[in-house]
Formats: C-alpha cells, structure tokens, sequence
C-alpha cells in the first residue's frame, strides 16, 4: 500500500517540477537609505535568506541580485550600527526585476515572530538557526545545511559532531551530554524513527545523507511537548522542504581514501561484493546448495563515487493558493580498509602485579602450570575491509490554502555492506611468560613457528597459546521507508478578548500521521576459526621391551597442521558458522498540538498548548544458524600457518539447533499541556506536563531444541525441549505510566542578553533485546549477552541553565550549566554459569553534569580587513558517575580481585568535547573556505569487572582529534566545484585499560581511518 501511495506521489512531484524547470530567470534590485538623514548608505549587507546568498549596497547604496529564479524570497538588510531590517515575501517573477527599496534606522529592533517562521520554511542557514535557537522554548543547539556543506560532513552522524556537546558512538548513534543511544530521541522531521538495529533502540544516523538535511536541530531540555525519553536530548533531522524558487540541481563526486586505496590487497571473498543497488537474495537455501566459500581472499580496491539529483518548485494558482514539490535521490559507493588493527584481551590474575594477556583456559592438568591440555591467549591483529553502497530517494508534496498547510513526504534508505575481517593471534606465544620454564623465556621472546627445533615447538608447550585465525564475512543491508502526512492550520477566525488587557490571537493547529518500516538482512554471515599447531621435532626413541613392548620411532620432524577452535560457551557449535539474521520494526505514530497564542497586559505574547500522541511499535525477529559437528577434527597435516585452512575446508554443515525468533511490541501513549507566560517585557515562565503511558513485551515465537533460557538473578534455566515452562520463562511483559513536570524561566535583562532556566523529569526506557533473557551470541565465539526481564526504566531529574549573549546579528557569546540525577541507570554487568556472559541491571543511581562554552563570531566586527572571515569554537566539560550494585562492588573486594570501587565513571560520557571553525567567504571570487577541528576527550566505554576470579580494569577510549577542510568556487551562474578532506591528521584511534590498580595505560585496541580525499562538481539550473 505505501508503495502505491509512493508511485502517485512521486509521479506528481515529477509533473509539477518539469512545468516549473521552463520559467526564465529574475533579479532584485534597490536602494537602501538612512531614514534620518535620507542619505545613501554604503556597504550594506543584502542577504537572501532563503538560499544565502549575498551582497552589499554600492556607494550610492544601490544593489542588485541577478539571475534569480522565479519565486517568493525573504531579504535581510543589515549594517552594523542600524536595525536589522527584513523585507518577506518579494516576489520575483520570470524575465523582470523586482524593486525593494528600504531605509534603515538607527535603533536596534529585534525581528519579528512571522520572520523566523517564514526563515524555518526551507532555510538552511545558520543566521535562520541562530534565531530559532534564540526564540525555541527548550535549550536548542543546531548545524545547518549551510555548515554542513563547508564542514565536509556526508551524513547525519558526521554532521551531529558539529553540535556542542554531542557526539556519535560507532559512527551511527547520537550521544548528547555524555548520555548515550537510551537517553536520546532520534527523529526525522518530529516523527521518531522505528530501528532495525539488534542490539539498541537508536536510529542509525548514518542512513540520511546531508544532501537530504535541512538542519539537525538538537533540543537539550524537556518540554511536554517533546517525547518523555529526551532526557540527554532530542535529535529532529530536519529534511529540505519544498523550495521557494523552481531549482534542478544535479552533482557528481570522486572519492579516495588513503587506506582503502589499494592494488591486489582489499581484503574480500569469492561471491563478494556488492551491486548497482546493493540487493541480495535473503532466502535461506538448503544445506546442499550453499555456496562453498568460507574464508577471505584480495582484490583490487572498489571505486569511490557519489551522485545526486534534485529539483522542485512551487506554483501559484491563486492569490492564496500555492502546490509545490520536491524531489531528491542521492547514491554513494565507498569503502573503508584497515590494516594496522589489534585487538588485546588483558586482565589482571595476582592483585598488585600488573595485566598479564587474558586466556582461555582448555588445559587438562589445571593448576598454575603448563598442565597436559592446552589454552589461547587473545592478542589479535587485525585486517579489515568494508564496501559500502548507500543510496535514498526522497519526496515532498505540499499544498497551501491561505493560511492552511498540508504536507506528504515519502523517503527510502538503503545502506548495504559487505565486511570481511581477518583476526590473528600470533603473539600469544611471547606474550604469556608465566606458563613457560624460566629457562626459556627470553627464547619464547624470540618465537620461530616454523623451527622445529624450537623450545615452544616442544610437544609439551606446543599446545600452548597456539596460533589462531578468525574470519568473518558479514553482508549487511539496512533500509528504513517513511511516509508522512502532516498538517498545519492558522484559523484568523478563531480570536477573541478576555479583557482589554488580555486576548487570544489565532488559534493554531498541527498534526502529523506517519507509517515507518525499518529493517536489518543480514544473510549469510560466515565465521571460520582455527588454531595452528607449529611443526615440532619428535627425538630419536628406542625400542622397550618391559613393562610393555614399544617399536624403535626414528627422529623425525611432525609438520604444522591446523585444528578445530571451537567457542567454549556452546559446545553445540562447531568451528564454522552461517547465519541468517531478519529484524523488521515498523511503527505507526500520529500527534496533534493545538496551540492558543495570546497577548497579555505588557502587549507581549505568550501562549498555551495542549497536544496527544501515540507510537506503536512492532518487532520481528528471525534467525536461522547452521555448523559443523563440533567433534575436533584436524586438517590434512603439512598445511604451513601461510596456507589458510579456510581455502581447503569442507566439513558438511547441520542446523545449529541453538536459534530463537521472538516478536516484540512497544506501545507509548500520551498527552500534555503547557504554557508561556511572559510576566512582563523582560521576564517569562514556562511549564506544563506530560502524561506518558508506556506497555512492553516479547514473547519466543520458535525455538531450536538446543535453545535455552536463563534468569541471572535466580540461575533458573529451561531447554527449549521443556515445552511452555521454556515458553513461558522467556516471556517478558512492562508496563508504567509517569507524570513527567517541566518549569522554566526566561529572563531579558538587556536586548542582546537572554538568560533561560529549566527543571524536568524524563525516563529512559530498556531495549527489547535487554528484556528477553535469552542466549544472544552473535558470531561464532563472540560475547554472550542474556537479557533481564525484570529490568526496569530509569528516571531522570534534570536541571539546566544557560546565558546567551548576541552582540550582533550572527554572533554568540553562550555558556550553559546542566545536572542530571539518574534512578536505576541501566549498566551492564558480567556473570558466569560454565561461561562468561553480559547482561544488564539498573545500578542504584547516577548523576551527570558539565558546563558548555559557544562562540561565534564574524571578524570583520573586529578587523576592518576581516571581511567574510567567521570563527567559532564550542567547548563542553562533562563529570559522571555511578553507583555501583551491593553485589556488583562486592565482586571487586574479594581477595583474589582486590579492587575496590564504589562508583565509576557513566559509560559513553566523554570528559570534554571541542568543536574549533573557521569559515572564509570570499564573495569576489565566488570561494568559500572551511577549516574544522573536533576533539573528543577521554571516554569510558567498559567499566571494571571480574572474569573467572580475575581482575578486568576499566576501558577508555582515548582521546582523539579530526581536522576537516573544504574548499568550494563557483565556477559560473550554474557550475560549483568543491574539494574536502577529511581525517587530515588521521589519528590513532586507541582505547586502553586504566585503573588505579594498574601502572600506567595498557592498549586494547587501536587502529586508523585513513585520510579522505574528494572532488565534486554540481550544477544548479
């Protein structure tokens, strides 16, 4: 059905647009006088708002704007020592040139409500965003479209960096404040977003290409209006509407990346790679006619290029009636490799005696020596390789009947990758000292696998920390299909007066009706593992007689062989894994807010608002895994370490058994009121509540016989095999209503100084795969996590405070304090039961608070001969802390741990976030230049725990910096060229173990990006 509504929409989109594309250009021109003296003014800034362009008045004030298409434009007049004036709605028609003519004066006048309305109607620019922040009820931040193209940002997720104090987390997920995915609301034009994401509830903002994007505006406190989880804050991807002007744009794009660029040497496998639209079959097939590949190969590296086409425009067919639409479609092909990759496993085994490598215990003699079995260290290296087609299309149809607005929008994403990973343990061997005679440790330093003669060749020690190689090949698609049709209605019949001292303007009206699908195919995801036993010499042995005869064996050299490596959590499993993995979410949201604005006894207006809304969400599951018997079977012997078993590997396969496809629901119900209340010119109040309704559940819809349930918190287990009591376990049911307050002030002590306020409550609500406890293992070896059905919301009280200061139109001067204190945080924690697993629990309580810092600023204020040169710099400081769990603390005080910790730092909060720009405009020759630096201090992203009696200090990722630049020139009227780099310093990315338990960083992981090179030219019609 919405594929039908789809067609027709974009069919009418292309009808009007193509009618549109034949108009002929117009121009603006005018003059700009003093009103006081009725003498010229020179030097004049005219800007049109709409598409920001801009020039100055001459000498005798006079200016002009050319070739402008057909339309209805908003132009902004400014000098600095003059009221900033705006003259809407001039209208420029096909062939002629439209006069405007103003006079400025000397008195300061702030701007009128209906301009900033009529700026926020396609306006991407940040004099637009500065104004709406300066006017929104919540504490706003917001990038524009505008800042976004000089930034060289791609994508949502690389834009959102660009916003004090907000970051992503692996590159898809919005965290602000230090809060991460749980406590931020991702949205697309106010409509939250349904996600296929396995492991969270966020939207993945790297599926909306900025093509696409408006602005992203970033509210940072609650207001009833906002959904009651926007506790960090709420993300509202703003999508370019419908154009004033009839446009066609079209631009094609070259990218290089430093890393990627390779010959013969891009990491792929046989049936790699992805096509034109990045589509593959999603059926499971029989076990007989699978494809045989099952480890990696190389190849050439994949070409980088981009595309997009865009267009639309409106069209008058009365003096009040206005139909218009857009049409967008953006395509992308990149790639990502990564070479220089490790992976380091450490913990700490006797306390005060530092990290030694972390291992997986298989010997057969146990106790603190070599024993007669055998073990892996996980000291991995790793190779990485990743294509990426991305490609959206995008639609808008809109309707204007006076003051009435109808709008329908339909977009479709799709992301497809295809990954293939190489993780080797080769230094596993000089890395565990304590297993070998002391005698031999400097020659295990020294470690030569193909040296028989060896000390760690020995058959004794051979099995020891072995050789081991993981491959992965993962193909991913994401896709996510929105239709929405909204509404908003002024009704200038609808006003009344209470008093002389107080009426009621018009009443305003809007809602929206959305359909969202999102969903995840990851078909056939293989993982291969092996372990590599070295040649070793076996010594000449002479024939015995007594107590029980032996032949004479002759001194020989056994070769290298390779041998099963099996994941220990589940013996079920073999060493070679395919998956087939479907999630699908979809989600049908409707709100309405009625809004009754009003004047009040100083002539400043306020207002009250009232509003419902209702998500519901739906959630499906499905996997379906098959392996190889589990029995260790060895490979052909003679197979040197550089031959990879995975080449000549051809064990048959049987269905894993372990699967569970589960169905989920979320229902989230509400309404609200609020007012603002100016008490007079200077002072205003906020406030209102939202009552929130939330209802969750899931339940197991099929099962392997081998599938399992487990409750942590009683060590209650049920095979599939149990019938309902397994059913009956895994069922997870929620439900809560809150009460959710909000109060604020604002205070104007001066024009240009505006202080604001704000107290609120706000939830963060669990994920769906947090509820249902059951095993999720995700590849062959990885993390066990198991779900806690009697997990429960977390409540959060927030407080804020921020000054803002604009010494002139686009500048900023602003500094914010905010504090945030968290019931039943959710944290997860490690347990065992014959394995190690996650899983989560609300610890007691958390806080959270820090200052932001913003500056932005035109220098020519300052520097006569600064002319088009804007700098810019926002700074956030961030302190959080947890309380750790009675029993969780309990675990690190025991004797073998001795690490005593009460409270830790909240993970995913970086300890400061800097944002640094610089923008040079320079309008004689048509280039704009851009400068951009952002640095993200220290963040923890695993806190400290113990495994099997041992010590895991807590993860931090470790500070890093990104210098962006891009250069744009237009060529002509039509043609643009723009050249970007990214990643300039391309910096270590490393995360490290730190505890004051620990001498000094130890490094986890690290790796590099590689610098990004792109060129690009776009023609505008």
């Amino acid at each position: 059905m919405v594929n039908t509504k789809s067609a027709a929409l974009l069919f009418i989109f292309s009808v009007f647009s193509a009618a549109a594309f034949a108009e002929q250009a117009g121009g603006v021109r005018g003059y700009v006088d003093d009103k006081d003296f009725d003498a010229p003014v020179a030097e004049a800034q005219v800007l049109i708002a709409e598409s920001g362009e801009k020039t100055k008045t001459t000498e005798e004030g006079n200016y002009v704007f050319s070739e402008l298409k057909p339309g209805t434009y908003t132009l902004i007049f400014s000098k600095q020592g003059y009221a900033r004036q705006v003259k809407s709605d001039v209208v420029v028609s096909p062939g002629r040139m439209s006069e405007v003519n103003v006079s400025l004066t000397g008195d300061f006048t702030e701007m009128e409500e209906f301009v900033v309305q009529d700026l926020s109607f396609g306006a991407g620019t940040e004099l637009a965003l500065l104004d709406l922040r300066m006017e929104a009820p919540a504490l706003m931040d917001s990038v524009s479209a505008e800042l976004m193209s000089q930034a060289g940002a791609s994508d949502a997720a690389s834009a959102l960096k660009l916003v004090s104090g907000t970051t992503v987390q692996d590159g898809k997920y919005a965290v602000v404040r230090g809060l991460p995915d749980r406590y931020v609301n991702s949205q697309m034009n106010g409509v939250r977003l349904p996600t296929a994401d396995a492991d969270k509830r966020a939207v993945q903002l790297d599926q909306f290409p900025s093509a696409v994007i408006e602005s992203i505006q970033v509210s940072k406190t609650f207001t009833p209006d906002q959904q009651g989880d926007a506790s960090g804050g709420a993300v509202n991807v703003v999508l370019k509407g419908i154009p004033e002007e009839t446009s066609f744009k079209f631009g094609i794009g070259y990218d290089y990346n430093s890393n990627a660029f390779s010959e013969d040497e891009f990491l792929s496998y046989e049936g790699g790679g992805l096509d034109t639209l990045g589509s593959r079959s999603t059926a499971v097939p029989s076990i007989d006619s699978m494809d045989d590949t099952v480890g990696t190969k190389t190849e050439d590296s994949p070409q980088e290029y981009s595309f997009s086409l865009s267009g639309g425009g409106k069209h008058a067919f009365a003096e009040d009636i206005k139909i218009g639409g857009f049409l967008s479609a953006n395509y992308k092909r990149s790639a990502s490799y990564k070479d220089d990759m490790i992976d380091d496993k450490y913990w700490v085994e006797e306390p005060g005696e530092g990290v030694t490598p972390r291992y997986n215990d298989k010997r057969g003699g146990g106790g603190g020596g070599p024993g007669t079995g055998r073990f892996e260290t996980s000291l991995f290296d790793v190779t990485q390789a990743s294509h990426q087609v991305q490609w959206s299309t995008l639609g808008t149809l809109g309707l204007e009947i006076g003051t009435h607005k109808f709008n329908a929008l339909y977009m479709y994403t799709k992301t497809a990758e295809d990954e293939a990973t190489v993780s080797e343990d080769t230094r596993g061997k000089s890395g565990l000292h304590k297993f070998w005679p002391d005698a031999y440790g400097s020659e295990f330093d020294n470690y030569a696998p193909y040296d028989e003669h060896h000390p760690a060749n020995d058959k004794e020690y051979q099995d020891h920390a072995a050789y081991q190689r993981h491959q992965t090949l993962e193909y991913t698609e994401r896709t996510t299909e929105t239709i929405q049709f909204s509404g908003d209605h002024k009704f200038e019949d609808l006003s009344w007066e209470l008093a002389d001292w107080f009426r009621f303007k018009p009443v305003e009206f809007d809602w929206t009706v959305s359909n969202n699908t999102a969903a995840m195919h990851q078909p056939d995801k293989r993982m291969f593992s092996a372990r590599w036993v070295a040649p070793y010499h076996v010594p000449y042995q002479p024939p015995t007689f007594w107590p029980s005869p032996s032949p004479e064996v002759p001194a020989h050299t056994e070769p290298g062989r390779y041998e099963q490596l099996n994941p220990a959590a589940n013996m079920n499993m073999g060493n070679f894994q395919r998956t087939w993995k479907d999630i699908e979410e979809q989600s049908d949201q409707y709100s309405a807010d009625l809004k009754l604005p009003f004047e009040q006894w100083t002539e400043d207006e306020g207002y009250l608002k009232f509003g419902i809304f209702s998500d519901t969400v739906a959630r499906d599951y499905q996997q379906k895994s098959f392996t190889n018997d589990s029995t260790f079977v060895d490979s052909d012997p003679g197979l040197n370490w550089d031959d990879y078993w995975s080449n000549y590997f051809d064990e048959p396969l049987k269905v894993s058994g372990v699967d569970i496809d589960f169905v989920a629901d979320q229902e989230i119900s509400a309404f609200y009121y609020m007012a603002d209340v100016p008490l007079n010119s200077k002072f205003k109040l906020r406030g209102g509540a939202r009552f929130e309704s939330t209802e969750l559940s899931s339940h197991i819809t099929e099962a392997g016989p081998s599938a399992q349930v487990y409750i942590p918190q009683t060590g209650d287990i049920s095979q599939a095999t149990d019938g309902e009591e397994f059913y009956s376990l895994a069922r997870a049911e929620f439900e809560q209503d809150d009460m959710l307050p909000s109060i604020g002030f604002e205070y104007k002590p001066f024009e240009k100084i505006k202080v604001r306020g704000s107290y609120s409550e706000t939830v963060a609500r669990q994920t769906f795969k947090e509820l249902v406890p059951i095993t999720n293992q995700d590849y062959l070896g990885g993390d066990i996590f198991i779900g806690n059905k009697d997990l429960q919301m977390s409540a959060l009280e927030n407080y804020d405070l921020r000054f803002d200061y604009t010494p002139y139109e686009g500048g900023l001067v602003s500094a914010t304090y905010f504090h945030k204190d968290i019931t039943d945080p959710i944290e997860y924690v490690q347990g065992y039961a014959n394995f190690t697993y996650t899983y989560p629990v609300n610890y007691p309580e958390g806080e959270i608070d820090g200052f932001e810092f913003e500056v932005r600023q035109d220098l020519i204020e300052f520097f006569e001969n600064m002319e088009g040169v804007s700098v810019g710099a926002n700074a956030t400081f961030i302190s959080s802390e947890v309380t750790l769990p009675d029993d969780e603390a309990a675990k690190l005080e025991t004797p073998n741990i001795q690490a005593p910790m009460q409270t830790r730092d909240m993970t995913n909060a970086p300890e400061y976030l800097y944002n640094l720009f610089l923008t040079w405009d320079l309008n004689e020759s048509k280039t704009q230049f851009g400068l951009f630096y952002t640095v993200r201090g220290d963040t923890l992203v695993a806190g400290a725990s113990q495994s099997v009696g041992n010590y895991l200090p807590n993860v931090y990722e470790k500070e890093y910096g990104t210098l962006n630049m891009s250069l744009k020139h237009k060529l002509n009227d039509t043609w643009t060229m723009n050249l970007k780099a990214k990643n300039l310093f391309d910096p270590e990315i490393e995360s490290v173990y730190r505890s004051d338990y620990i001498d000094g960083d130890v490094t986890k992981t690290s790796y590099t990006k590689g610098i990004d090179l792109s060129v690009s030219l776009s023609a505008r019609f």
